[in-house]
């Protein structure tokens, strides 16, 4: 029987099951609420932030990156050059793109990438919806931002094969960003200077 109070237990096990998160910073992070006086309400607010994210976020119908209403803000834009889409594989990818101001197309994000190890084959993202995209829109290019790892890579030209037929042009970004690395955590130089660098695949 553990000693903690059911509702502590209940925390530390929920928080830890969060990428990143072993047991002991699950065990931090829930005890440091738990010492927060009530009426700073931090416990709270995170509460109220949980279940706002659950609510009032939804997954744009048109390029599938997070958003309040959908379409999303970046797809509702008109300023926005509508003939280039920007594949990247999560929506922290197209927060990282967004931050460099180097990029004025479109995105579509496919929540993840092709990984047989952990079982996500191609059926699995939003490879089927790009496809559609592409045929029903007046797309001319295709930027693949995946990551430089192995599965993104595998991802990017798993993509080219697909479209290639489909008369657009395939570009990826330019080589520069760490091999192995993911794009949320590049700098934003060095993602302007791929971006700016990206090359016919």
């Amino acid at each position: 029987m553990s000693p903690l109070a059911g509702p502590v237990e209940r925390l530390i096990n929920e928080l830890s099951r969060l990428p990143g998160i072993g047991p002991k910073t699950a065990s931090r992070l829930t005890f440091y609420l738990l010492r927060q006086p009530r009426e700073r309400a931090q416990a709270l607010a995170l509460a109220e932030a949980l279940q706002d994210l659950q609510e009032k976020v939804v997954f744009c119908d048109r390029c599938f990156n997070i958003a309040e209403s959908s379409p999303c803000a970046v797809c509702r834009d008109e300023r926005r050059d509508q003939s280039i889409i920007c594949v990247v594989e999560e929506p922290l990818d197209v927060h990282a793109i967004e931050r460099t101001g180097e990029y004025g197309g479109l995105y579509h994000v496919l929540h993840g990438a092709i990984s047989p190890v952990e079982g996500v084959g191609p059926d699995d993202l939003k490879i089927a919806e790009l496809l559609a995209r592409v045929k029903g829109e007046a797309v001319r290019e295709v930027l693949l931002a995946t990551n430089p790892n192995l599965e993104g890579e595998a991802t990017a030209m798993y993509l080219a094969r697909l479209l290639k037929p489909l008369s657009v042009r395939v570009t990826c970004l330019a080589r520069g960003l760490p091999v192995g690395g993911d794009l949320e955590y590049a700098d934003s130089v060095t993602l302007a200077r791929a971006l700016e660098g990206r090359s016919e695949i």
